[in-house]
Order: C-alpha cells, then sequence, then structure tokens
C-alpha cells in the first residue's frame, strides 16, 4: 500500500533491529552486559543477577528504570557500561540508506537507547546525516517506549504533528501509543518473539519484511 506522500512531514524510526537487521542481535550483547552489571552492582552470581534483571523489566518496563526506581542507579553510568559493546557486527545497507535519503519530509529517530549508542550504531551504518535528530531515553525522561508520555514529550520536542508522520518500528506494541495519536505505523516483521506481540491489531497500518524495498516503493 502506497502513502499518500504529500500528507506526510516526518518519518519517525526506532534504531535498533530496524535500521539493520535483527539477525545482528546487538540486544544479545546488550542484554549480557546488562546482567554483568546488576552482578557487580549487587554482588551476586549471574544466575542471580538474571533473574533481577528479568524481574525489574517486567515489572517497569526496562532493567533501567527498575534500578533507578528501586535503587537510585545513575542512569548514565548503566547505560554507558550496557552499550559498551561490539559494533563490527554491523554492515552498511546502501540500498536502505538511498531509501532513506529520497523521502520527502523530515527524517528523526526515536530510540530507547542514549543518543551516543545511537551515534556509534548510525556511523556504523553510514547514517550519520541522513536524520535530523535522535530522541532518545535520557531526551524521554527515562520514560521507554511504549510509555504514552514518551511519545507526546518526543513530539513536542521535535515539533512533529502527529497526523502528519510516519513512524516505523520492529517492536508491535511500540506502535499503539503513536497510532492513537493519529500518525500511520510500519510494522517491520522480524523472527524476535517480542517483535510479534500485538501484530494483529488495529494499530497497524503496513505491515514489512523488507524494509528497503517498502520504502523505495513509497518513493517511486
Amino acid at each position: 500500500m502506497i502513502l499518500n506522500m504529500t500528507k506526510i512531514d516526518h518519518w519517525i524510526f526506532d534504531l535498533d533491529n530496524t535500521l539493520y537487521p535483527a539477525e545482528n542481535n546487538l540486544f544479545a550483547q546488550v542484554d549480557r552486559r546488562m546482567g554483568e552489571f546488576i552482578s557487580r552492582e549487587f554482588d551476586l552470581d549471574l544466575d542471580a543477577a538474571k533473574l533481577l534483571q528479568k524481574k525489574y523489566f517486567h515489572t517497569y518496563g526496562t532493567t533501567l528504570r527498575g534500578l533507578m526506581s528501586e535503587h537510585d542507579i545513575a542512569p548514565e553510568r548503566f547505560l554507558d557500561y550496557v552499550h559498551d559493546i561490539d559494533f563490527e557486527v554491523l554492515q552498511v545497507d546502501h540500498v536502505l540508506n538511498e531509501a532513506i535519503r529520497k523521502l520527502k519530509g523530515g527524517k528523526v529517530i526515536y530510540t530507547n537507547a542514549s543518543r551516543e549508542y545511537a551515534l556509534r550504531v548510525m556511523d556504523r551504518l553510514g547514517q550519520l546525516g541522513l536524520f535530523s535528530d535522535i530522541f532518545d531515553i535520557k531526551a524521554a525522561d527515562y520514560l521507554p517506549k511504549p510509555t504514552p508520555e514518551s511519545y507526546h514529550k518526543m513530539v513536542r520536542d521535535l515539533g512533529l504533528d502527529p497526523a502528519r508522520s510516519v513512524m516505523v518500528e520492529d517492536i508491535a506494541r511500540n506502535l499503539v501509543p503513536a497510532s492513537r495519536m493519529g500518525m500511520k505505523t510500519v510494522w517491520l516483521r522480524t523472527d524476535h518473539r517480542w517483535s510479534a506481540a500485538d501484530r494483529q491489531a488495529a494499530h497497524i497500518d503496513h505491515t514489512v519484511s523488507d524494509l528497503a524495498d517498502w520504502l523505495e516503493s513509497q518513493v517511486y
């Protein structure tokens, strides 16, 4: 399905598993580092640390939010540690980059990660200069997607009109608040189990398997 491009002013892209293939699985490295951080911080073995990590994730939406709420952990220290990973697994996708470049309207990244992490990913992917701004977890006051307040702050801070915006995400449930605000939504299907939750709901306008191919169809 082709979007009415005359009604689109902004494109909002998720970062991880959206602007690079989910098979690269950077999150596996981040996940391991989160367990290590908790293990060192609280002198726990790795198994106990992983249990605590998952408890906070399920209770607060992110492990970081749990650590901040229950232990007053400084978020920058946590993010610096867990994002110290190997980015060499990422490769430039020239076709995707060209498709993004040709899109009419502003292009921004909206991520639950930090700006510093996003810039390192974008640099590795050859995407620096393709996007006008990054709305990261710090800009969101550490309220992660899909917390509705985060989306409202994002559109205010970046000066976006939700009714004239498109949001692209690999996690279907993260598109719920975007749809309720009036955005057009694009779900990029992956093989990860967590990606597909709420995939059949009415808040998904477009479901795609190849982002570059779909974006090119919107350009020509």
